[in-house]
């Protein structure tokens, strides 16, 4: 089955009729349809299919027991109206590259996986990366059991829903011990590379980044009958907070985004007992990500003050700095450069990935397919149809020089 077809096939799975865009949240029916046709492409191809204790699906050419395994692949769920290609391009890709190869004729030497990690976006339950960290033990199954959605529903009563065991979930270390590289293909997020007009880059660093939930308590009054002088309203020492957080970022070179808000009791004519809002932000090193956090905190406690509102500001999640193994950074550069003779472009990203989460455990390494706007997490997110196919062959490339003679 050739690259387009693939896409055209997997394009109509959750997305939105309203917005254009993707709603493929874990343990729900449209990330049941996307589970179903990664299965359905591995067996198409005659790979070993096989589903791990933390639902992560993983389709194997070789011996999957056996060790220094090369992996690729990427994530096919999505954030709230999300766009197509953050994620399943790098599935789409996997398979593409592996019939490419096939066709050639390669021989393999190594084991060679394509992997669709569960969770990735953090949409349902407001956690990144849900079925890596759990895999690399960067979360604990304590945690993973308190994670809930927005209704009320814990991820073990989601995927008990969904037909998988949440009593097995865990680390899984003789896992990644069979892995020798792992190589995650993804569309880029912003717009290095066409600026520099190359289709396709590797992969640096993953920028330090984490989220903050910031809880400004004030009380609730009528709209229309509570004197201005009198109200302890806290939206407004949320929208100042908001405010400052852009100066803060400004000033540091740094991003930072108050991007999700909750309001108590939210009526149009109630003054706010509560306003609940997540920050988001992501430095090119942690020294200047803590000079923004900080620098957001300590205004918005001298805004809540100001209004006679309490505050309290929790980290919900943090991942520091991912510098990718260097050597299998360069060796993907050098395979990538060698017939041509260019230079690759090696690039940073703000973005977190489940390469940066595995990191720590397996050598790893990232792809960069040219997007040319920049736009992610959007209905406009975008990748054109040369570069795609560029991208096939790049990783294409990649695995026959790590994987094959």
């Amino acid at each position: 089955m050739s690259f387009h077809s693939m896409w055209a096939e997997l394009l109509p799975v959750g997305r939105s009729s309203a917005s254009g865009g993707y709603r493929r949240y874990a343990w729900t029916g449209a990330d049941a349809e996307c589970r179903a046709w990664f299965e359905d492409q591995a067996r198409a191809r005659g790979l070993a299919y096989e589903t791990d204790r933390n639902g992560n699906q993983w389709a194997w050419l070789g011996d999957p027991a056996a060790q220094n395994a090369v992996v690729t692949g990427s994530h096919l769920d999505s954030v709230p109206d999300g766009g197509a290609f953050d994620g399943p391009l790098g599935v789409v890709s996997a398979f593409a590259a592996l019939d490419e190869l096939r066709r050639g004729g390669a021989r393999f030497t190594r084991p060679l996986a394509i992997v669709n990690f569960g969770d990735e976006e953090g949409a349902r339950f407001g956690l990144a990366c849900v079925g890596s960290r759990l895999t690399a033990g960067a979360l604990t199954v304590e945690d993973a059991h308190r994670l809930t959605d927005g209704d009320g529903i814990t991820l073990p009563k989601a995927m008990e829903a969904a037909g998988y065991d949440p009593d097995a979930i865990g680390p899984d270390p003789e896992r990644l011990a069979r892995i020798g590289a792992f190589v995650e293909l993804h569309v880029e997020q912003g717009r290095a590379l066409d600026l520099t007009g190359d289709a396709v880059g590797v992969a640096s660093a993953i920028w330090p980044h984490g989220r903050w939930r910031f809880d400004f308590r004030g009380e609730a009054n009528h709209a229309g009958t509570t004197r201005l002088a009198d109200r302890r309203d806290p939206m407004l020492s949320y929208a100042e907070t908001v405010l400052a957080a852009r100066r803060e970022a400004e000033l540091a070179g740094a991003v930072a985004t108050f991007g999700k808000i909750a309001v108590e009791p939210n009526g149009v004519n109630a003054i706010p007992s509560l306003v609940r809002g997540w920050l988001d932000s992501r430095a090119a090193d942690q020294h200047r990500l803590d000079t923004v956090v900080t620098g957001i905190e300590k205004a918005a406690r001298e805004y809540a003050a100001a209004h006679g509102v309490d505050l309290d500001v929790v980290r919900e999640s943090f991942t520091p700095v991912v510098e990718f193994d260097h050597a299998l950074r360069d060796e993907l550069a050098r395979i990538l450069g060698k017939d041509a003779e260019l230079t690759v472009p090696v690039l940073g990203t703000g973005a977190g990935h489940d390469a940066g989460i595995l990191s720590a455990r397996v050598p790893t390494a990232m792809l960069f397919v040219r997007n040319p706007t920049g736009v992610s997490h959007s209905p406009a997110e975008s990748a054109a149809e040369d570069d795609c196919v560029a991208g096939v062959r790049a990783l294409a490339d990649v695995l026959e020089g790590l994987a094959c003679t």
